[in-house]
């Protein structure tokens, strides 16, 4: 075979090669066509008509609507209801992204360490996440209404006789106990990951060193962890910022409107109150602030990743 030949094989060798490989990238994008086709049906599609609706006067169920421009978007500023939810919300969010983080990193610092059963505790502490919402929601409500109370009673104790859940200042309270207990449970797991990533060595040059637990944490432990405590941070506000279940099964957003989040805000008015546009113009804001809101975290907890 001369080297014409040999040539001539290699170039025909390289062709069937990106022959095949073209078809392999043909048959991926295809295998991705209904995927993306179900996403921009059931996703894409109703956020683009609900930015649509929230200009308009549409009541969800009336034929005739007419475009009302920025009207909806104005409306929101003087809506004391909408204040209240937001402000409910955000109050919820960061007591309770804060909580969650500092019990599961702590939680997770007890799993960590040389503890019989420690399999058997960690199935434990994930199992609230398993647990539907709404049963949580509705045997703690069980339990705010009649178990505290009668404990209460019976020790004298003034602050436990009532339902938490019917005290308009406190509620809110009981909202969050809930929600960090349940929350907790993937964030422990998130940062016991983490927790494993750390060497040994670096432990044992810091007992060296002469660090107490404190030092030996702040320098060694969570440097290492950071990025997981930058994901939990993010997913932790993103999933209170959207509150829904929580507040439905405990309080319904009462007493009066004192726990009434911005999702059941918009559940009620949007579906059940004809304020369809109006609210569809207020979850425009909502999704705009939660987005703000996770680029600012993930920024700001990056740039202290690399600082640190």
């Amino acid at each position: 075979m001369n080297q014409k030949s040999i040539t001539s094989l290699k170039e025909n060798t390289i062709l069937q090669k990106k022959h095949h490989k073209r078809k392999i990238d043909i048959a991926i994008y295809l295998m991705t066509i209904p995927a993306v086709v179900l996403f921009a049906a059931f996703h894409t599609f109703p956020v683009l008509k609900g930015i649509y609706y929230s200009f308009t006067n549409w009541d969800g169920l009336s034929l005739d609507y007419k475009f009302v421009g920025l009207r909806n978007y104005l409306n929101l500023i003087g809506d004391k209801n909408v204040w209240n939810s937001y402000i409910f919300t955000f109050k919820f969010a960061l007591v309770s992204t804060i909580l969650v983080n500092i019990i599961s990193l702590l939680l997770a610092m007890g799993l960590n360490t040389k503890i019989k059963f420690k399999n058997f505790f960690r199935a434990v502490y994930f199992l609230p996440n398993v647990l539907s919402i709404l049963i949580v929601g509705f045997i703690f409500n069980y339990i705010f209404a009649y178990v505290i109370p009668a404990l209460g009673t019976k020790l004298g104790i003034e602050l436990l006789k009532s339902n938490i859940l019917g005290n308009q200042k406190f509620a809110w309270i009981g909202v969050v106990i809930v929600a960090v207990w349940q929350a907790s449970a993937l964030n422990t797991i998130l940062y016991l990951s983490g927790l494993q990533t750390v060497p040994e060595e670096l432990y044992e040059a810091a007992s060296l060193d002469g660090a107490n637990k404190f030092q030996e944490f702040w320098n060694v432990t969570f440097p290492v962890i950071a990025p997981f405590f930058t994901i939990n941070m993010v997913l932790a506000m993103k999933n209170f910022l959207m509150v829904f279940d929580h507040v439905m099964s405990l309080t319904s957003g009462g007493p009066g409107r004192a726990t009434e989040s911005i999702s059941l805000l918009i559940y009620r008015s949007g579906f059940a109150g004809g304020e369809f546009a109006y609210q569809s113009a207020n979850s425009v804001i909502y999704f705009m602030f939660i987005i703000i809101i996770s680029v600012f975290q993930i920024k700001f907890l990056q740039k202290r990743e690399m600082d640190m």
